[in-house]
């Protein structure tokens, strides 16, 4: 089955380039779904493809390779931007995207550990390198465990999944999904029409193996700060931390004070430099959620640089 990027429609509709003949950044190419779509849509732009999981940036290869030298590839994390750029000798770009969530190709390889759908090494990692979810769940103790699967899952039974975890460990090391998605439904039970009970547990252990809150919030700086007078920059995220994160950053790049309540004067120099022009968060249509389950979670959110 092809590959099927999250509100396409969209993405097309928002972010034009603000020169014919621009340059596109794609954050996070992923499979290269939106990036085949863009640059079919504006046939005389270059893309700069960047990402940071070896495999998602050979299939993106792959699928783009009918474009020839338009499109730049960069194995990297979105964080490093700015260096990747400057790497890349382009000085501005013409409209960026950021597509936040994992992909299907990560989520469906067993091999990969990122779902509790297959057997398979409690991996989880987008690159090769960095601790391994297995790392996090074996060492750190309850404590830390509970932070992060509240912090980073917003799982209401935290504490008592993360004591699971540490007494599951101590009869043997904890090395499969399948073993941790056990141990967390022996304290959590499913119910009708609800969600897998190991879903935020996973969420939160991805998050905290990739690091993917580190930096968002300055990426999103970065991201503006690369734009020309004119351009876009769109992110998708697919859970509540992202997107805060995402529309908290936009905000203040637009201009709203940070200021403590009750200060005569601003204090916090804030400055407009881009326009928000998506009050609310881009969701899928029903079609596409009925087409394409994965949207149903995707929120888009465009500013553009003033």
């Amino acid at each position: 089955m092809k590959h099927e990027p999250v509100l396409l429609n969209e993405v097309l509709e928002y972010l034009r380039p603000n020169r014919h003949d621009g340059t596109l950044v794609d954050a996070t190419v992923g499979l290269g779904g939106h990036a085949e779509a863009l640059l079919e849509r504006y046939p005389e732009v270059r893309l700069v493809a960047i990402d940071r999981d070896p495999e998602a940036l050979e299939r993106s290869k792959e699928r783009l390779s009918r474009f020839g030298d338009r499109v730049t590839f960069v194995r990297g994390r979105h964080e490093s931007l700015i260096d990747i750029l400057k790497q890349s000798e382009v000085e501005a770009a013409s409209g960026l995207l950021a597509d936040l969530g994992v992909s299907s190709m990560q989520l469906d390889d067993a091999a990969r550990g990122f779902s509790f759908r297959f057997e398979g090494p409690l991996d989880m990692r987008m690159g090769a390198e960095g601790r391994s979810a297995a790392d996090i769940v074996n060492t750190m103790d309850e404590q830390e465990l509970a932070t992060i699967i509240r912090d980073y899952g917003e799982e209401p039974m935290a504490r008592r999944i993360a004591r699971a975890i540490v007494t599951a460990r101590t009869e043997a090391p904890i090395e499969t999904t399948t073993r941790l998605a056990e141990v967390i439904r022996s304290v959590k039970k499913a119910r009708f029409r609800e969600i897998d009970p190991s879903t935020l547990t996973f969420q939160a252990l991805r998050i905290a193996t990739n690091e993917e809150l580190v930096g968002l919030d300055r990426f999103v700086e970065d991201a503006v700060s690369v734009l020309e007078s004119g351009a876009r920059a769109g992110i998708i995220s697919f859970h509540s931390l992202e997107d805060r994160i995402v529309k908290r950053a936009f905000r203040r790049l637009e201009g709203e004070c940070t200021c403590p309540p009750g200060m005569p004067v601003c204090g916090c120099g804030a400055v407009s430099v881009v326009e928000i022009l998506t009050g609310r968060p881009v969701t899928a249509s029903e079609e596409e959620e009925q087409r394409n389950p994965r949207s149903r979670s995707a929120k888009l959110r465009v500013a553009e640089r003033l």
